[in-house]
């Protein structure tokens, strides 16, 4: 109700401007006058064209568009979700407990694979490095303590069990020395850089994927261990829809077909995905089998979890389609506005011509029609305001009616 009355207090406001203006020219000037009273006899005699003063098109904010193409014929409506597959997101873990030291991310953060995403802190890394420089000292002594027993076994004045000795506890020096460089290489540290004056106490927790920060689950301070996540990383790029098909409509897909999509809570904007797979199974108890799509062209604003509505074409056919707010209804017919470019130009004035058309499929904003006279498709079409202009037309045929 609020929507028509503020119809009706922007139509009288055209009015009067038309009336103010017709009064001033009656006093100001007779030979305008003259003018003004041939342009609306003409304006009697073709019912269909209304002409509207810029200001009248600045006051009502009509707004001109194209006509335009699209495959709105033979569609199915359906429900889905944008997903990112799970081998496109992660949970940045450390192989190692300790204490959250530093966040470098934030939510929504763009991050790189690699990329330092916190640092902890835990004194037992200290001890690794500490006994990783022992085990290299003990394996210097044990070097030459197995040189010494192969210089006695030559000879003969050592035992072949102490030689026998000394080597095996330098292979387990080794092993063990292996063991830690492995473990350092998994911490991020390079092990040829351990000396005692370069020990770390804190590791770099590194993001294992290229992706966005969706979640941050711990805090400067916490402890974490292996089993708890620092953050989750998803890569938006992987982003696919997965549209929800009833039974009944799945022999008329196929792979290769276009979704039309826009966002259940915001379906301002439209964007498109192509059929890359269809589900063999049940979602649930729901009966509808799940459809996967690609997406293609804008992603701007899309992310996983988000609700949409689609529209699957069915065939390739097209269409001339114009958006909803083009047609107006008016007994029982329903009609566009275009430019009259068959009308003489006025200096600041601009003429509208009343096409009927016959009303088709409505999607996604927009209905197909078909134009009942030849029309030219590159003609401008009043896409807002066409309700206005209707007005306009209508109380001006009733005056010279009257």
């Amino acid at each position: 109700m609020k929507k028509y009355l503020s119809y009706l207090v922007m139509i009288t406001a055209v009015f009067m401007l038309l009336s103010c203006g017709n009064k001033n020219n009656n006093h100001e000037h007779n030979s305008k006058q003259t003018t003004t009273d041939n342009h609306n006899h003409e304006e009697s005699e073709n019912s269909l064209i209304a002409t509207l003063t810029d200001e009248q098109i600045k006051t009502v904010n009509i707004q001109l568009g194209n006509i335009e193409k699209k495959e709105l014929t033979a569609t199915i409506k359906a429900n889905g979700m944008l997903r990112v597959p799970n081998n496109f997101k992660a949970n940045i873990t450390s192989l190692y407990g300790g204490v959250i030291k530093t966040i470098n991310v934030e939510m929504g953060s763009q991050v790189k694979k690699g990329q330092i995403i916190a640092t902890i802190s835990n004194p037992q890394f200290i001890q690794l490095q500490e006994e990783y420089l022992n085990v290299n000292n003990k394996i210097i002594l044990a070097e030459q303590e197995l040189q010494r027993q192969k210089d006695l076994n030559v000879g003969n004045a050592g035992a072949l069990k102490n030689l026998q000795s000394a080597t095996a506890e330098l292979n387990i020096l080794k092993t063990r020395k292996a063991s830690l460089q492995q473990q350092f290489t998994m911490m991020g540290i390079n092990a040829d850089l351990i000396n005692n004056g370069n020990l770390r106490s804190a590791l770099n927790v590194l993001s294992p994927i290229n992706g966005v920060i969706s979640n941050i689950f711990l805090k400067i301070g916490s402890y974490v261990d292996v089993a708890s996540p620092v953050a989750e990383v998803v890569d938006n790029n992987a982003l696919h829809l997965d549209l929800q098909v009833f039974e009944k409509d799945l022999p008329l897909l196929k792979v290769g077909q276009t979704i039309h999509f826009t966002l259940t809570n915001n379906p301002v904007n439209e964007y498109d995905a192509v059929i890359f797979s269809i589900g063999a199974s049940f979602e649930n108890e729901s009966k509808s089998i799940s459809v996967h799509a690609d997406l293609k062209g804008n992603k701007k604003g899309l992310i996983d979890g988000m609700n949409v509505t689609g529209i699957v074409s069915l065939d390739n056919v097209t269409s001339l389609t114009v958006p909803n707010d083009a047609i107006v209804e008016a007994d029982g017919k329903y009609y566009v506005f275009m430019e009259a470019s068959h009308q003489p130009k006025e200096k600041g004035n601009i003429s509208f011509e009343k096409v009927e058309v016959i009303k088709g499929v409505s999607n996604m904003g927009y209905t197909s029609v078909t134009f009942i006279k030849d029309i030219n498709p590159s003609t401008k079409i009043v896409t807002k305001g066409a309700f206005f202009i209707n007005a306009k037309l209508t109380n001006t045929t009733d005056e010279h009616d009257h």
